[in-house]
């Protein structure tokens, strides 16, 4: 990890969920968010303590020149010491644990976009291991990257169900790595919610990849088929219309705006990364829609293009990164459809971007 780097402890499922939970006149579903909030801070005074103290080195090397992953998979068995016991490694068969052969191929999956779309080898682009535990703790209703591996609980059943299930999951959480090695953007206020919507826009990407689905095709859903069969939603959220991914007696309602008009000041989850994230998703969701075709193709190399470029800071605003996206888009396809697209984009959400 370079000494420059930042990690940060990153969950898919925001803190304000859980707020709302603890107020459910469930008790046993109050125990869970409680239990989630108490294990997510001790998580994350972990990685506090790691980036004081600096990481262990990796079990294998990164390989700069490798153009296959290198994956390798660990059973926490329901306990939360990391990394666990490893019960599958790269090129290994499948297992009889699903669990353990979604987080495999979702792995890959991530991988393999970042490869054959932007050339990037693994998420520090130096071929980098990946590692992910599953199995932590007892329902666990998270999954998350520590900075150096990803995780992933169970889920209650009741509420959220296994957090391997879906793979933008695996996507958005190890593009927090990518950004963690790329630009580095604190996690707070508009550069966190720029951060969460870097994970959200690619792990939405590396879906469509994996599916193979144009811009037109995809549901534009982070986390479709994570919520259990009784609560009332679609997913955590939806770039294409924030604010409509759920809608539940116990979860409550999304939370985020799709425009500045709507832009949610508040000093909890590190100002509002989670919440203020669906403004940047929704540029990009029009972006991709506007110019159709695969996302990851256009839409998605110009966001690549501002992530691993160079000028992205780490303070960056919306602002900052749409005037980015302007010039990325200008450089690589010049004043046509892609250029009016993003300005066209950034106009509607409220962001002025020239």
């Amino acid at each position: 990890m370079d000494a420059t780097t930042h990690p940060v402890f990153c969950t898919i499922v925001p803190p304000h969920v859980f707020d709302r939970l603890i107020e459910a006149e469930d008790p046993a579903l109050v125990r869970i968010a409680r239990r989630t909030l108490v294990v997510d801070a001790a998580q994350r005074t972990e990685r506090r303590l790691t980036a004081v103290l600096g990481a262990e080195p990796p079990a294998e090397p990164a390989d700069a020149t490798a153009d296959e992953p290198r994956r390798t998979v660990y059973d926490a068995q329901h306990t939360t010491t990391l990394p666990g016991r490893r019960v599958r490694g790269e090129g290994e068969a499948p297992v009889g644990d699903a669990t353990v052969n979604r987080a495999y191929a979702g792995l890959g999956a991530t991988f393999e976009l970042y490869l054959k779309a932007y050339l990037r080898h693994s998420i520090d682009g130096r071929g980098m291991p990946l590692d992910a535990t599953v199995h932590f703790d007892h329902s666990y209703n998270n999954a998350f990257w520590n900075g150096t591996q990803m995780v992933f609980g169970d889920g209650d059943g009741e509420m959220f169900l296994d957090f391997t299930l879906p793979v933008d999951v695996i996507g958005h959480e190890l593009t927090h790595g990518v950004t963690q090695h790329s630009a580095n953007l604190t996690y707070f206020g508009q550069p966190g919610a720029l951060n969460e919507s870097m994970s959200d826009v690619f792990g939405s990407l590396v879906k469509q990849y994996s599916l193979d689905q144009d811009a037109h095709q995809a549901d534009w859903l982070i986390g479709e088929g994570l919520l259990a069969p009784g609560v009332h939603g679609q997913a955590l959220r939806s770039m294409k219309a924030p604010g409509t991914a759920y809608d539940d007696v116990v979860l409550g309602r999304d939370p985020q705006p799709a425009t500045m008009d709507h832009y949610v000041t508040t000093g909890r989850d590190n100002g509002g990364v989670h919440i203020n994230s669906g403004i940047p998703n929704h540029a990009f969701y029009l972006v991709a829609d506007a110019l159709g075709g695969k996302a990851w193709e256009r839409a998605g190399q110009i966001w690549y293009d501002v992530l691993t470029g160079g000028h992205l800071g780490s303070q960056a605003m919306f602002k900052d990164f749409a005037e980015l996206t302007v010039t990325a888009a200008r450089a690589r396809y010049g004043d046509g459809a892609e250029t009016r697209a993003v300005l066209k984009a950034w106009a509607q959400v409220g962001v002025p971007a020239s």
